[in-house]
């Protein structure tokens, strides 16, 4: 059941919509587990209620236990990060993808076409594949 608390502290919180939202769930739904005991919720002093982020993080993992993972036929790259995508902002060229992968933020800039084809909106799971590359580009003195 929920209890009385301050705001949410240092941004380690969040607003019953806002997890919901990231969890692709309704807020709905979040309120009927908040009461079923599945997700702890608090209150804030203005009465909303609140997740904590280490209970998202929770029942995020609990989820994907669950979820049939697909196999990958080969990939060279071994620092995969499965998560929920929190934001997408595109115009008409670039899109900024932002993606909550437990503990870690996750942003990556790719084509809005791109975006548009893995149909990437909030709340949609997601696998961030990260291979470092570096490219620098140096001017050479005299020009």
């Amino acid at each position: 059941m929920a209890n009385r608390d301050r705001e949410p502290r240092n941004g380690n919180a969040m607003r019953i919509g806002q997890a919901a939202e990231l969890l692709g769930i309704s807020t709905d739904t979040l309120r009927r587990w908040a009461a079923s005991g599945k997700i702890r919720v608090r209150r804030s002093i203005g009465g909303q209620r609140l997740v904590g982020l280490a209970e998202l993080r929770r029942l995020q993992g609990k989820r994907r236990g669950r979820t049939k993972q697909r196999p990958i036929v080969a990939q060279s790259a071994r620092n995969r990060f499965p998560g929920i995508v929190t934001r997408v902002e595109k115009d008409r060229v670039a899109a900024v993808v932002e993606v909550q992968a437990g503990p870690h933020r996750l942003v990556s800039l790719m084509t809005a076409e791109a975006a548009t084809e893995l149909g990437l909106k909030p709340g949609r799971s997601v696998v961030c594949v990260i291979k470092a590359t570096n490219v620098v580009v140096e001017v050479p003195a005299g020009r």
